[in-house]
């Protein structure tokens, strides 16, 4: 299945994002492999930087590392896809400042329902983000009337489990950019998340 014939954007003209870089992943993903949904931010301003663009690109390289700290030896995309986890991001532009309003992340929650609806064997969300959780969120809350993940920070709702429709939905921290280099605290917490999720699969 290639996601990126089935998902597009509606032109919801959010003025935060440039939506002239609207990116998906345009892999033809086996979907009835996957079984964690990894949720990242944004797509990087340069389109060579994406997940699906190489297994060298800037954020394959971190997503790599990430899962490598929590013990996992993969080194591809494809590797990571036989492990049964997709990657994608939650809104599907790339930023234009450092924050991206509530609005556009309500607005992109729309597009991110219909990715994740094909994926009906997921058993864990992974929310690398505070984007991410928003946006799943607003998915839930339209669903169901009510959020699943709490507001506050994210080293402390972590430490608590969260569930919708008994899939695992995990908030965690995002995985791309040059701060997971950099904050080596940051770079357990992740790595201890990935582990939970695949733990949760496995149990």
């Amino acid at each position: 299945m290639h996601i990126n014939g089935s998902i597009n954007c509606n032109h919801f003209s959010c003025s935060d994002i440039n939506e002239g870089g609207f990116l998906v992943p345009t892999k033809n993903i086996k979907k009835e492999k996957i079984r964690i949904l990894m949720i990242s931010e944004v797509p990087p301003e340069k389109k060579e930087d994406y997940f699906y663009s190489s297994d060298k690109s800037n954020y394959m390289n971190t997503t790599i590392r990430a899962f490598k700290d929590a013990g996992i030896e993969v080194n591809s995309l494809n590797e990571l896809e036989e492990l049964g986890v997709y990657l994608t991001t939650a809104v599907k532009c790339p930023k234009l400042q450092y924050r991206i309003s509530a609005k556009t992340i309500k607005n992109c929650s729309k597009i991110l329902e219909k990715e994740i609806s094909y994926f009906p064997d997921v058993q864990v969300y992974l929310l690398m983000g505070d984007v991410a959780i928003k946006a799943m969120n607003y998915i839930w809350k339209r669903k169901s009337g009510e959020k699943v993940i709490p507001n506050g920070s994210t080293y402390k709702i972590r430490e608590t489990e969260y569930f919708y429709e008994n899939r695992k939905a995990i908030p965690s921290y995002l995985q791309t950019g040059k701060n997971y280099l950099i904050e080596k605290s940051k770079r357990q917490m992740i790595a201890d998340d990935i582990k939970k999720a695949f733990e949760y699969v496995n149990k």
